[in-house]
């Protein structure tokens, strides 16, 4: 798409991004969800953490789905549907998902509470496949990837406001005294998060997305060659495995949080809600953070907006919390390890492997510190992993998919298939901790930052062999 004097449509995109906020408020949720059913059907760590892989490997399978539908109909399914009518398709499918609380709740049964987090996964797949190039094609294609940032600012509010809401729907305000749930509980508020997914699907049925939008670029790459597999770039290779390992330590470093606060801290499940809700914040402050060239390209303004946004986050993340009325003292000196963030974000200078290099050391600085810490300073360096974890999708996603040509789609999609890292990686993280410490499991993020280290390393020199050079990132956000 040509950039041109075209216009970010933001009457278009606004609608868009709901879907995002969808995609954070349940998989952060999910997180209060672990310690719930943990009790409620007397689990061991890793056997908690079949949430976590129940909803992520749907990504994957979604994928296969996505592809194997679209090769027997020898039709890409989602330019025969419709962008708008597959986006509304997705939320349906996540609808029915919700509706499996219902007897799972009455029957007491973990396995099918389990399926209906899999059938929304299933339906955040093609969510998910749809929404990104369509944020990227709502506007100039050079600003695209600060409209996916942006969207995934909007995620990471609902990842900030998930914890919370749905806590404060199971246990009540954080001064009820209430401490224990019945499972019947679960049910109402994923009933009513169906009911949501239905009226936006509706939503966007009649607002103004377009169901054919002009999404693909063609780069001097994809003029002159053909390629049948997109497997044959080392780059997209170790950056499937890449987006595998960086989903994972994302994802477990928040899912096996509650555990740690509650075994080792000695913490209420109701009150670990606001630390999960820190650790996802800290995620909305990164990506606000990067979003910010998305509404001007005056560099001075876009210099002092990089100091003021994250701290604007920040203070969403305070504002929700006070409305729930939890005690926001704790969370002050948090403001000092936001500035970590930002002098590294601004000493990558947006190079996307120098930031992918520079903020997977720090990942392993801050899980090492939390390690070999304890109380809250092991807490505040546990969270502050999701900082440094804000803005590695868009860096990964680039460096993979640089150089593809044509492929590009085919590789997009692999990627995406690799989020299933999440689930992966909570229940391995899950495994070390019933054989050793909750504590001493976050060895396993260790070593995922490591690999994140070493292909920011090795990818470099491959795009340069190939005559390739990224100066910015290029991706959004999951």
């Amino acid at each position: 798409m040509s950039s041109g004097n075209v216009q970010t449509k933001w009457s278009q995109f606004l609608p868009l991004v709901t879907v995002f906020f969808f995609w954070g408020f349940v998989a952060a949720s999910n997180d209060i969800l672990i310690p719930v059913f943990k009790k409620a059907f007397t689990l061991s760590q890793v056997e908690s953490q079949l949430v976590s892989l129940a909803f992520y490997i749907a990504y994957t399978v979604g994928s296969l789905i996505y592809l194997g539908v679209s090769y027997a109909m020898k039709s890409d399914i989602v330019n025969r549907l419709g962008y708008k009518n597959s986006l509304a398709l997705g939320l349906g499918i996540s609808a029915v998902g919700t509706l499996l609380f219902y007897p799972a709740a009455n029957t007491g049964s973990f396995p099918l509470m389990l399926s209906g987090l899999f059938i929304v996964g299933l339906g955040f797949s093609l969510q998910q496949t749809v929404a990104n190039p369509l944020a990227i094609a709502l506007g100039p294609a050079n600003t695209g990837s600060q409209r996916l940032t942006l969207a995934g600012g909007v995620n990471n509010f609902g990842t900030t406001i998930g914890p919370l809401i749905v806590s404060f729907a199971l246990f009540g305000s954080p001064d009820s005294g209430n401490t224990t749930v019945d499972i019947q509980d679960v049910k109402t508020p994923y009933l009513i998060l169906g009911a949501a997914f239905l009226l936006v699907a509706l939503f966007l049925k009649m607002s103004a997305l377009p169901n054919h939008p002009e999404t693909e670029v063609e780069t001097e790459a994809s003029k002159n060659e053909v390629v049948k597999s997109a497997l044959k770039y080392p780059q997209l290779v170790l950056g499937m495995i890449a987006i595998f390992v960086y989903v994972g330590v994302e994802v477990s470093t928040a899912s096996n949080l509650p555990a740690y606060l509650e075994k080792d801290l000695g913490f209420l499940t109701k009150d670990v809600a606001p630390y999960v809700s820190l650790y996802w914040a800290s995620l909305m402050i990164g990506r606000w953070t990067g979003a910010v060239e998305a509404f001007t390209d005056d560099k001075s303004i876009q210099k002092i907006l990089k100091i003021v946004a994250p701290y604007l986050a920040f203070g969403v993340f305070l504002g929700v919390n006070a409305i729930m009325q939890h005690d926001l003292a704790p969370f002050y000196v948090y403001a000092a390890i936001i500035l970590v963030m930002i002098v590294a974000d601004m000493a990558s200078k947006g190079n996307p492997a120098r930031m992918l290099l520079l903020f997977s050391a720090l990942g392993i600085v801050a899980l090492l510190i939390g390690m070999t810490t304890s109380g809250m300073v092991s807490v505040y360096a546990f969270t502050s992993v999701g900082l440094f974890c804000s803005t590695l999708w868009p860096c990964i996603f680039a460096l993979a998919i640089s150089g593809l040509g044509k492929s590009t789609n085919q590789g997009s999609n692999f990627l995406i298939m690799m989020i299933m890292g999440g689930g992966w990686i909570s229940m391995i993280q899950g495994y070390v901790a019933d054989m050793t410490t909750i504590h001493s499991s976050y060895i396993v993020g260790v070593c995922c930052f490591a690999y994140l280290a070493f292909y920011a390393w090795r990818v470099s020199a491959i795009l340069k062999a190939q005559g390739i050079v990224l100066d910015r990132v290029e991706g959004g956000g999951h």
